[in-house]
């Protein structure tokens, strides 16, 4: 018998993630959602992974024939942001930001850390969740000296840059 939800959302949140922007285009519908469920792939072919519940509106566009998206990797300046859009319900979410299209349609965060546009390469069912091969299309490091928006124990961090490697 697996474990409860309550158990896994304990465990989980003691592994740090990165905060993505994903933004889905299908025909003249976009939507954003705030994502931690992202990983790379491979660098030949350049693929990433998003995975996204079944119940949420951005599933829907995704299995739209034709659907693509980007992953905008946020900075830790960027917190309201990835708020918006996780929590903003009936506003426009892409209302505020530096958003532009991509070379597939998907909107980009200007002002990302990094964001990539991502054609559809395969999508995976997974009980109640899709996992969404992305094939890289086009991407754009906008400021490579900011520091990466990270979550860990219910909460956003920052890296500490005081300490070198070493």
């Amino acid at each position: 018998m697996p474990i409860s939800s309550e158990e896994y959302r304990n465990v989980l949140r003691h592994f740090p993630a990165g905060v993505t922007l994903v933004a889905v285009r299908a025909g003249e519908k976009t939507h954003g959602l705030t994502v931690s469920a992202f990983a790379s792939i491979a660098p030949q072919p350049p693929q990433v992974l998003v995975i996204i519940d079944h119940r949420h509106r951005a599933y829907r566009l995704l299995e739209t024939e034709g659907a693509v998206f980007s992953v905008n990797i946020l900075g830790q300046d960027q917190v309201d942001l990835s708020n918006r859009f996780a929590w903003v319900k009936d506003e426009d979410r892409f209302a505020v930001g530096a958003w532009e299209r991509a070379e597939t349609g998907a909107p980009v965060l200007a002002d990302a850390v990094a964001w990539m546009d991502c054609t559809i390469a395969g999508r995976y069912a997974a009980e109640t969740n899709t996992l969404y091969v992305g094939r890289i299309e086009a991407a754009a490091v906008p400021r490579p000296e900011m520091p990466p928006l990270l979550y860990w124990n219910r909460g956003y961090r920052r890296l500490d840059l005081r300490h070198g490697e070493g």
